[in-house]
């Protein structure tokens, strides 16, 4: 391995040359208390950064050893790094050192979840820490700035390597106080499975977000308090006792006026399937980590999805069983997000019926008499929300305001008032009886087949250098193949979309053999992840940039690829 000085005396070597002699950097050096490896090399100053990583020596690193030797602890400590990394490179950051994207310096900046990601990794056997970032390699025009990368390389970067990614018993607090907040949030999951909940919101946290285009909370928002027939209390190793509004497993209806905080409640616990950081208001907010928040999608593609639990005898005589489109309806995308919900193992549903089609959510009685049943293909979800509690263990959370024939279905009825929840199960249902409302009658249901066979996509197998572009949270290309998820709402970060994009080129291109179904084919994916990391998605050149997505998300990014064929 080179040392440091090798790397200064290359640098003052090529200074001036054209900017194709910075590939003669590419490799590992020596630096005090870590190696520095250049990935990758952009082919110049305005082209996407250089890919540089550093390994820190754990001893050098000094973490204790029970920070991260748990999963759950180890990803929290990870994402303080990043954090801090993001944090103190501010100005140092920012490209100020010639043509294009010279002197920039790019990390992951994780948003208000805790997710497990490219960027930063602990090594648990030696406590070597793994920091990705790109850089962008300074130029003068086309030409070499070698005194700008020796800034970066020589003092910047070991600047805020000592800032950001070194333990120091003056910020002691801080990092106990994130390994701690981790374990607290796994109990109160342990917790949840134990006494069969579906979420927990604790007293005390802040639901309201500072803007439509902020994650951060409100100031001065109202903190949550749970009404006292739903609290329940929590001990927990770190913060003692902990008391909150547990939601139980079954069917549970959250209703309230316009503006009193339904789908605040349900937004929270739509994000709520990750864990967050100190200070966000929702620490305690936590809902079964396989909840999907299901709506309609007018437009989507289905794959020949089973929706026959919603959809009967179509006009048009596609079969039910195996629905195809490639410009669903409401009705139809909704029912097949249900379905495409359960074959990817969800326990719980999260409904705001303001995103729903209204024909897939209920029929009134006055609509059913003039309308015959024989001439309505759609049994309405409010007539198999029992079906999926009783017959499929799945749960559903479902914010109403429109009808109340959904009092009959409902286990637990939770009334939003001035964003503070009221326990109304008893009133709902004696209005229910009084009101002389009939909720109609379902067929008999039977168990949906998911058996669908995933077939592979040669051309994404002849080709190992597909171009991918990720848009944001909405949306990547592959190959120009677009695929559109704005409508997967707990996505949370772009680098989960950008890990996304990669799972379908994996998927497309090396699992899928045409013999695997859906099923077996995320059983892999998740194999993949937890043996190999979200480093697994990286290619030949292992970066920052990838979060790792749920289960869930994946399922629904493989079904929203237009390109993709299922047998």
């Amino acid at each position: 391995m080179k040392s440091d000085k090798d790397l200064k005396k290359l640098l003052s070597d090529i200074d001036r040359k054209g900017y194709p002699a910075y590939k003669q950097t590419k490799g590992a050096y020596r630096f005090k208390g870590y190696i520095l490896s250049i990935d990758h090399v952009q082919g110049d100053p305005f082209a996407s950064p250089s890919k540089v990583s550093i390994r820190i020596d754990g001893s050098y690193a000094g973490f204790p050893s029970d920070h991260y030797d748990r999963p759950h602890r180890r990803i929290a400590l990870q994402d303080l790094l990043m954090r801090r990394f993001a944090a103190a490179s501010g100005r140092a950051g920012r490209g100020d050192s010639g043509s294009g994207k010279s002197g920039l310096i790019i990390s992951s900046r994780p948003g208000q979840e805790i997710l497990e990601r490219t960027g930063c990794r602990i090594e648990t056997g030696n406590g070597d820490v793994i920091f990705r970032m790109e850089m962008g390699f300074p130029a003068f025009g086309r030409s070499i700035n070698a005194k700008g990368l020796i800034d970066m390389l020589y003092e910047r970067l070991p600047e805020l390597v000592e800032k950001a990614l070194i333990y120091n018993d003056k910020e002691k607090k801080t990092f106990l106080d994130t390994v701690f907040l981790a374990d607290d949030q796994l109990e109160i999951r342990k917790q949840m499975k134990e006494t069969k909940l579906c979420a927990f919101i604790a007293d005390g946290a802040i639901l309201p977000r500072k803007s439509g285009a902020s994650d951060l909370p409100m100031t001065g928002a109202v903190p949550f308090r749970s009404p006292e027939s739903l609290r329940i209390r929590m001990e927990l190793p770190h913060a003692g006792t902990v008391t909150g509004m547990g939601i139980k497993t079954g069917i549970t209806l959250i209703v309230g006026g316009g503006y009193h905080g339904k789908s605040t409640l349900l937004h929270a616990m739509e994000r709520g399937v990750y864990d967050h950081i100190r200070g966000d208001g929702r620490e305690f907010v936590l809902t079964d980590e396989t909840a999907v928040k299901i709506r309609s999608e007018d437009g989507r593609c289905v794959h020949k999805e089973d929706i026959s639990l919603f959809i009967g005898n179509l006009p048009d005589g596609r079969d039910a069983k195996s629905f195809m489109s490639e410009d669903a309806s409401g009705s139809t995308s909704q029912a097949a997000n249900v379905m495409e919900a359960v074959e990817c193992g969800t326990g719980t549903l999260l409904i705001d019926e303001d995103t729903c089609a209204t024909n897939f959510m209920v029929r009134d009685e006055l609509m059913q008499k003039v309308i015959h049943k024989d001439k309505e293909p759609i049994t309405p979800f409010i007539e198999r929300m029992k079906y999926l509690r009783d017959g499929l263990g799945i749960s559903c959370v479902l914010v109403a305001g429109s009808s109340g024939a959904f009092f009959g279905t409902a286990d637990t009825v939770i009334q939003m008032d001035r964003y503070e929840p009221c326990d109304i199960t008893d009133k709902a249902r004696e209005e229910f009886r009084n009101s002389g409302l009939v909720i109609g009658e379902a067929s008999s249901a039977k168990e949906p087949v998911f058996d669908r066979i995933m077939l592979p996509v040669r051309s994404f197998r002849q080709n190992e250098r597909l171009k991918v572009r990720v848009h944001g949270r909405d949306g990547f290309s592959i190959d120009r193949e677009e695929v559109d998820i704005r409508y997967l709402e707990q996505i949370v970060d772009q680098e989960q979309t950008s890990a996304l994009a990669q799972i379908v080129r994996i998927c497309a291109a090396d699992i899928a053999d045409g013999k695997l179904n859906v099923r077996e084919i995320l059983d892999r994916v998740d194999k993949l992840l937890e043996t190999e990391g979200t480093e697994a998605l990286c290619g030949r050149c292992t970066c920052c940039g990838f979060a790792r997505p749920r289960r869930q998300e994946i399922a629904a990014t493989l079904n929203r690829c237009r390109f993709l064929r299922f047998d």
